[in-house]
């Protein structure tokens, strides 16, 4: 018997798929080893090697369960994850298990295909060390800079406050945004738009005042404005000029996590944690309804854009079938990696596109057919002919005044057939504008005009694809840390969500400037990007990781002992627009041990305190009695949200309110809280009794990256915590927000 050990039991399951007999694949459930939890475990004498430990009494039963399956084993591969990750999870394993490291028991594979796996076993490496030594150098780095710098931020402002390497520095870009808006001083402008039509031809068509004299125009004030529409009123519109070109429009490469991540938030209004759990599943594999275990694409952490010669072939070879030879080009596109990338891995792109996403629609949860939509097109367009646009700009006098048309009709859609968007819709005005067949010389009339006063706005905040992006841009984490990164930030309170929009909160920007203060190189953005060169550095073995960890951590020491000395932060109080039910003063968000709670502000002479979950007072519904025919009223209990007549005491008919918390993950409908006899609190499917799900914990509507079964939200202490409803898979998705 040969085993492969890899790090989930989906992927185990859909390896084993392809191995068949003779094979046993089992998983160790991620890392084997961490750092201890409760002190520092780093060895400062010894080059800061880690103290790794099996901590969780989980991660000790696999290491003893694969020693018995290693005994029995003729032949051990270690076929963790193709990353760093990865690398150091099999190492860790090597030296767990007591394997020999002089053998080639390594195998690595971009795609979890019959054809990929099998070439992996016939292949296997040497464990990549320098690999190890780059994963381990971040660990420690980010264990030092955690540790060191969160007990500081701890005294100094408030409890349960963290720092990071690159939270912190991400945290920096965000703040400095949201000063550039407060610092904003907006200005008056003034835009006039001319519709136009030329006699006896349609459509009529948009110009814009853009001149005066020849010269760029911007009108500041209404009296500008004013002597403007004084002339274009009444005065005769002539065609100065037509320039007509032919433009080409390139597709785009296909996904690499960044901007995988970057589409599912601005297209699918997924989170980036969520894109990256689905993303997961898609790689590691599932059941699928007449298919049975399946994964559907290569590898989800990458930051390159190649793609096999296979896959290119059979990309081609699908877009002359389906959409016909004109949608592909001569040669097949080929685009260029970013010099700072790693381009150990492909391009994010389906596995076999004989699976469509359309005969998966109907056997799959919803996110992941759209994400996995996303990925299919997204790659198939990317070897396409690009779309070609007929381009015009027109040009009208109208005595010193000048305006100008644009428009853009499309000739061909090429790759947009695939994966088009929006922007491709011909509208009257604006890049996509239809206009008419105008030549030089032809006299146009007016048909209305229109003004209208605006200000210049400030930047736009980010959102969560746009951080990301300029993360990327910018050198900061990678692309593998983002979704991490956000959750983090999220979790800390230190932005909020504003729609899609990021705005970081009071103590979020205390924080930062708490950081910039005393910890300026936290927070410097150059400074993170080229720590991240250095550790990128360390897999080529250009220099010891732990002198780098050294030259970083050093300094760092001296920083703290400076700000140790410094004075205390005091937040300022969070005013609310509650007023206290005692005294009548104002109420005010302070933070304690438990969270955030409404405090009086006339205290000490009022210290009336309130939760900050306000019980709302009933409200009226239209929903009728059916036992007096008075209308229901909708109140909040000890069991949440129900009806009560509002005929009470006269009628004390109540019932609940079957209010939805999630999907159901057996069979889509909705997931409502019930009550046993007993009146303990449950949660079941109203396509009951068709489906039977029921659970005691409040399912997430998400599966389980690790396992496949559905994710719950756990109580821990004052936390709300996201865990795998099979109590034998750890998976810990972390806190809820």
């Amino acid at each position: 018997m040969k085993l492969v050990i890899v790090e989930s039991p989906a992927k185990a399951k859909t390896i084993g798929k392809y191995l068949g007999e003779g094979y046993k694949v089992d998983a160790s459930r991620g890392h084997i080893w961490d750092l201890p939890e409760k002190t520092m475990g780093v060895d400062f004498s010894n080059h800061y090697e880690p103290e790794l430990e099996a901590r969780k009494p989980e991660q000790k039963e696999t290491i003893a369960r694969l020693k018995q399956e290693v005994a029995k084993a003729e032949q051990v591969y270690l076929a963790t994850d193709p990353d760093r990750e990865g690398e150091a999870i099999s190492y860790h394993l090597q030296c767990a298990l007591n394997l020999d490291p002089s053998e080639k028991n390594r195998i690595m594979f971009n795609e979890i295909s019959k054809k990929a796996v099998n070439s992996a076993i016939q292949n296997p490496m040497y464990i990549n060390k320098g690999l190890v030594e780059a994963q381990q150098a971040r660990r420690v780095l980010d264990r030092l800079v955690g540790y060191t710098l969160s007990p500081v931020l701890c005294k100094k402002i408030r409890n349960k406050l963290s720092a990071g390497r690159v939270q912190s520095a991400a945290l920096r870009i965000i703040v400095d945004r949201e000063k550039e808006i407060q610092a904003f001083k907006p200005e008056e402008f003034w835009s006039v738009a001319a519709t136009l039509e030329k006699p006896s031809k349609k459509p009529q068509f948009v110009a814009n005042l853009t001149e005066k004299d020849g010269k760029k125009l911007k009108l500041q004030n209404k009296e500008q404005c004013d002597q403007a529409l004084a002339v274009l009123n009444d005065g005769k519109y002539v065609v100065t000029n037509v320039k007509m070109s032919v433009t080409q429009s390139k597709p785009q490469p296909p996904f690499t996590t960044s901007t995988m991540q970057q589409d599912a938030v601005n297209k699918l209004k997924m989170s980036s944690a969520v894109a990256m759990s689905v993303a997961q599943q898609l790689y590691e594999g599932f059941d699928i309804a007449g298919m049975g275990h399946v994964a559907l694409v290569t590898y989800i952490r990458t930051d390159s854009v190649r793609v096999s010669d296979d896959a290119v072939k059979s990309a081609r070879d699908l877009i002359a079938q389906k959409y016909g030879k004109q949608y592909l080009p001569d040669k097949p596109n080929f685009y260029a990696t970013k010099k700072q990338a790693q381009d150990a891995h492909e391009a994010i792109r389906p596995i076999n596109l004989e699976i469509t996403p359309e005969s998966i629609k109907d056997k799959v949860q919803r996110n992941q057919y759209q994400l996995y939509k996303l990925i299919y097109q997204r790659f198939l367009a990317s070897q396409a002919v690009n779309a070609i646009h007929n381009s015009v700009n027109v040009s009208v006098s109208c005595g010193e005044y000048g305006l100008t048309a644009t428009g853009k009709t499309l000739i061909f859609d090429g790759y947009l057939a695939i994966y088009g968007d929006n922007k491709s819709k011909e509208t009257q005005d604006g890049e996509n504008a239809v206009l008419p067949p105008l030549e030089q010389g032809d006299v146009v009339k007016l048909i209305k005009l229109k003004h209208e006063q605006k200000f210049t706005k400030p930047p736009a905040r980010y959102t969560e694809a746009s951080i990301i992006k300029t993360m990327e841009e910018k050198g900061i984490g990678r692309p593998s840390t983002y979704a991490a990164t956000m959750q983090t930030l999220y979790k800390r309170e230190y932005v909020d969500k504003d729609g899609k929009t990021l705005v970081p909160s009071n103590l979020g920007m205390q924080v930062t400037d708490y950081l910039e203060q005393y910890f300026d190189q936290i927070v410097d953005v150059q400074f993170t990007a080229e720590m991240e060169d250095k550790l990128d550095s360390i897999e080529d073995n250009a220099e010891p990781w732990y002198n780098i960890v050294d030259s970083f951590y050093q300094p760092l020491l001296q920083e703290v002992k400076t700000a140790m000395r410094g004075e205390k932060v005091v937040l300022p109080d969070e005013i609310s627009d509650e007023i206290c039910e005692k005294c009548g003063s104002p109420m005010i968000i302070r933070t304690g041990k438990y969270g955030k709670y409404f405090a009086c502000s006339n205290y000490p002479n009022c210290s009336n305190i309130r939760s900050l979950k306000e019980k709302t007072p009933p409200k009226l519904t239209d929903i009728e009695c059916e036992i007096c025919g008075a209308k229901m009223l909708e109140r909040e209990g000890r069991y949440g949200k129900y009806l009560a007549c509002s005929n009470y005491p006269n009628c004390k008919n109540t019932k609940p309110i079957n209010e939805a918390v999630a999907k159901c993950p057996k069979c889509g409908k909705d997931v409502v809280k019930r009550f046993s006899k007993k009146g303990a609190l449950f949660y079941g499917c109203t396509g009951y009794p068709d489906c039977d799900f029921v659970s005691w914990d409040i399912p997430t509507g998400q599966t389980c990256p690790k396992c496949g079964a559905y994710l719950v939200y756990k109580k821990s202490g004052d936390k709300s915590v996201i865990r795998c409803s099979d109590k034998n898979c750890d998976y810990d998705g972390g806190e809820k927000k």
